[in-house]
């Protein structure tokens, strides 16, 4: 993957099993969200493949089996919209068609809602709500389509410690039913101990996987904006990395 002809991501080979929760770690730029964006089939690759449970993303077709949480709210825009309304449209990908909501689709939304605790806040404007709740809504949009995979990009950002919490609970529930979740952070926070695997980006490159690293030095601080000791490690033994960035990720069923 490139910008401006550089490669956003060089060298990424990964692979996640069905229920691991994995952490995607790095700086800004790092790469972090071209990762997602490319487990998703969102972003062109100009080497290596992806697969979505099996299947390079052209032909995948079961996209209600993934469900994408992203950075910020953008639906509703300047149009009025509630937060169940929001939540409903999270299903729309799951019917393949559009058709009515039946009575299993709106016990979903409830669910979703009550998942994310928000079931008091249904028919409230969606711009009345904080940004955490917000946060939140999306969550609960993702829930309210009952996938198995979910891919959330930076969930804790600028939100507040109740909503970190409640996101806490959600992924721990999520994670009994046997869900796959991978989830892109600047600081582990209150996920810390679901974590099942990290891995950790700098400059396009995966600097380290595995067990979460713990803070050092300066990025032990309060404040600093993510801790690991890997930043500038070179995580690979085998030399300097392709000069044609390459990105592959398989898929357990």
């Amino acid at each position: 993957m490139e910008y401006d002809r550089r490669p956003a991501l060089r060298g990424a080979t990964l692979e996640i099993e069905t229920g691991e929760i994995i952490a995607v770690l790095g700086p800004n730029g790092s790469g972090k969200s071209t990762l997602v964006r490319a487990l998703l089939g969102l972003t062109p690759l100009a080497g290596g493949t992806v697969e979505i449970h099996g299947q390079p993303p052209r032909r995948f077709r079961d996209w209600g089996r993934i469900g994408y949480v992203p950075q910020r709210l953008s639906a509703g825009g300047g149009v009025p919209a509630t937060v169940r309304e929001i939540v409903a449209s999270g299903q729309v990908v799951r019917r393949r068609r559009l058709r009515r909501a039946t009575a299993a689709d709106r016990e979903a939304v409830t669910e979703a809602l009550s998942a994310v605790g928000l079931a008091d806040r249904a028919h409230d404007s969606i711009h009345e709500l904080s940004g955490g709740q917000q946060q939140r809504v999306l969550i609960a949009r993702a829930l309210a389509a009952r996938p198995d995979t979910f891919i959330m990009d930076e969930p804790l950002a600028g939100v507040d410690a109740a909503s970190q919490r409640a996101l806490a609970d959600t992924i721990t529930a999520l994670s009994a039913r046997g869900a796959t979740i991978v989830v892109v952070l600047h600081e582990l926070g209150p996920l810390e101990p679901l974590i099942d695997r990290a891995i950790v980006l700098s400059h396009g490159r995966i600097t380290h996987e595995g067990a979460p690293p713990r803070p050092e030095g300066e990025c032990a601080r309060p404040g600093h904006d993510h801790v690991h000791p890997h930043a500038e490690s070179d995580y690979s033994s085998t030399g300097p990395p392709p000069a044609v960035p390459t990105f592959e990720v398989s898929r357990g069923d």
